[in-house]
């Protein structure tokens, strides 16, 4: 298999990898980004018809502008503005490279995916945290009726739906749907939908239980899931009701095992956040860097794009440092 040999090579072709390609192209040093899927797959797998809480200009990368047709852009104006980045800059994007290990080779780093090898002297891993869903781990969760990634709301018209979920996610899903015939119900852990929950969703998604019209059940988990109903344990008993499709929207996960894998460090709790340099976004591990989201190990909530950004410019300033 052909090896390739880059000073840097990223792992993650989100925003934030872009971002990390854009300062090693303009500190003049070799590059390559490996990402497991399309570009920006994290944002692909999005809803279809998802907006953002960020303004455009808090999510431009590469001094690009990032031009949208309202306050808040949409899922689509994002794609179109990354691919509009990766096109303008010329970006070495590597796509559909899953990158299955990272070993020591020398004084440099041997990346491997399924297509190719990459040496490199520095490895940043931007992988994001969308790829793993947290799963309900209820008896029916495997079946084809039930799904983690919500795409769009007419495939659901006219069926009757279980969102499980309390945040903008599964508030999106109960609200679209219902909004194209879906019979609509909603599972929701604690006593409401989440604080996180965008302004404008909000008060649509209270007033809509508030009124009947979508059915909420709080304080309540799913039990059980099977080919025609759910049972849901609330606080009154089991309720067992008839359901055509669940949309479980409980969360994702980063890859922590993969970090693992690599030997980077994680806290010994349940955050089980990486070790890093705040400075450099150096690892416990010499010239392997973090950025993005997957910093903040569990707490996904903590890192978006718009306060990652800035990781960029400090790993490469860190790894200019090393070739003066």
């Amino acid at each position: 298999m052909n090896t390739e040999k880059y000073d840097v090579v990223i792992i993650g072709g989100g925003p934030i990898g872009l971002a990390c390609g854009i300062e090693a192209q303009k500190a003049g040093l070799s590059y390559a980004i490996l990402e497991k899927g399309c570009l920006v797959n994290s944002l692909y797998n999005y809803p279809a018809n998802m907006t953002f809480f960020s303004t455009s200009e808090r999510l431009e990368i590469g001094d690009v502008p990032f031009v949208s047709n309202n306050a808040k852009p949409t899922r689509s104006e994002a794609l179109e503005y990354y691919r509009r980045v990766a096109i303008h800059r010329k970006l070495n994007v590597r796509l559909f490279e899953e990158v299955s290990e990272v070993t020591k080779s020398d004084e440099n780093y041997l990346v491997k995916t399924r297509k190719k090898n990459y040496e490199a002297t520095h490895v940043v891993i931007a992988s994001g945290f969308y790829d793993i869903p947290q799963k309900l781990g209820v008896k029916g969760e495997d079946l084809p009726k039930v799904t983690h990634y919500y795409k769009d709301p007419h495939f659901y018209a006219f069926q009757k739906v279980l969102v499980v979920g309390a945040n903008n996610s599964a508030v999106d899903a109960a609200l679209e749907t219902w909004r194209k015939g879906a019979d609509v119900t909603m599972v929701i852990r604690g006593e409401g939908v989440g604080e996180r929950v965008k302004y404008w969703a909000k008060p649509d998604i209270e007033n809509r239980i508030k009124e009947g019209s979508i059915k909420a059940y709080f304080n309540s988990e799913v039990e059980e899931i099977t080919e025609d109903f759910v049972s849901i344990k609330t606080p009154e008993g089991v309720v067992k009701i008839e359901n055509d499709w669940v949309i479980s929207m409980t969360g994702y996960q980063p890859n922590l095992a993969f970090l693992k894998k690599v030997g980077i460090n994680l806290s010994a709790d349940e955050i089980m956040k990486p070790q890093y340099d705040e400075n450099s976004m150096e690892t416990n591990l010499q010239n392997i860097y973090l950025a993005g989201v997957i910093c903040g190990g569990m707490n996904t909530h903590s890192l978006f794009i718009e306060n990652s950004r800035v990781h960029a410019e400090r790993i490469i300033e860190k790894i200019k440092s090393n070739f003066e």
